[in-house]
């Protein structure tokens, strides 16, 4: 079930092996840091040396993200990506004399597997709101910081549900096609300016996004195939390691690529 635990589903085996230094003096923004994969790639960004812009919308999980790891570099700013003035806030926190190296788009909702005969428009206008436009925002207000330097890396959060039509709703799925469409046309238009943009496409993960197959319609098509071509679910620090690869130098070759990291699920 994408991005989405069932305890009918096993964990997929993980052991995180930290990469001391790899962002020293390195200013990344993650979205969605204060739980889940937001979480995990935040603690990996600093436990490595970077310090990190942590955006939530939540500031109680903010402030426990926070008080848990005093000796990290961590900068706690509560905000909406989906709310411009929230955006604006964000970015702003980044400062003239640090500069930004990277920016991880991994905040996102679910939509509850509603079909598109069953999908209301406030539905439909919250997901697009938070995964389309949140995205997109994000990007165009930290692209400008990263031109300064000409370098940086931004890595999306799409998702097996972005990549066919059977891992989620109605909503959820277009949005996810749609940061597809967006990671590959900012590959193309900064790539020469020293940009990277790449989408990261998990497949079921631990996480509290929070989703349930209300619908019946989704219960019949997609419900049963799920579990059984499912090879369980991923922990969240399994998708921080992917995504920080992607950050990171390493990957300095990789640019408007779609990796998934759900298992082998989408090779089914």
């Amino acid at each position: 079930m994408s991005e989405q635990s069932t305890p009918q589903m096993k964990i997929i085996p993980f052991t995180e092996q930290i990469i001391a230094g790899r962002f020293s003096d390195k200013t990344v923004i993650v979205t969605g840091a204060a739980s889940g994969i937001g979480r995990a790639t935040t603690l990996r960004i600093a436990r490595e040396g970077g310090r990190v812009i942590a955006s939530d919308i939540s500031s109680d999980r903010l402030a426990v993200l926070v008080a848990d790891n005093p000796q990290l570099d961590l900068v706690p700013v509560v905000g909406d990506i989906s709310v411009q003035e929230d955006v604006d806030q964000i970015v702003e926190i980044i400062g003239s004399d640090n500069g930004l190296y990277g920016l991880v788009n991994n905040a996102g909702i679910m939509d509850n597997f509603q079909t598109i005969s069953e999908v209301t428009d406030e539905v439909w206008e919250r997901v697009f709101a938070v995964n389309v436009w949140g995205t997109m925002r994000m990007s165009r207000a930290a692209i400008p910081y990263m031109l300064e330097n000409r370098q940086g890396a931004i890595v999306n959060l799409t998702s097996a549900a972005g990549l066919g039509g059977g891992a989620a709703g109605v909503a959820y799925t277009a949005s996810k096609h749609a940061v597809i469409g967006m990671t590959k046309n900012t590959a193309i238009m900064y790539g020469p300016d020293g940009i990277r943009c790449n989408a990261v496409a998990p497949g079921g993960v631990i996480t509290n996004i929070g989703g349930q197959m209300l619908s019946r319609r989704a219960q019949e098509r997609i419900g049963a195939a799920m579990f059984v071509t499912s090879p369980g679910v991923a922990t969240p620090e399994a998708l921080a390691a992917t995504i920080t690869w992607l950050l990171s130098p390493d990957a300095g070759n990789v640019n408007g690529a779609v990796v998934s990291s759900d298992g082998g699920w989408k090779a089914f």
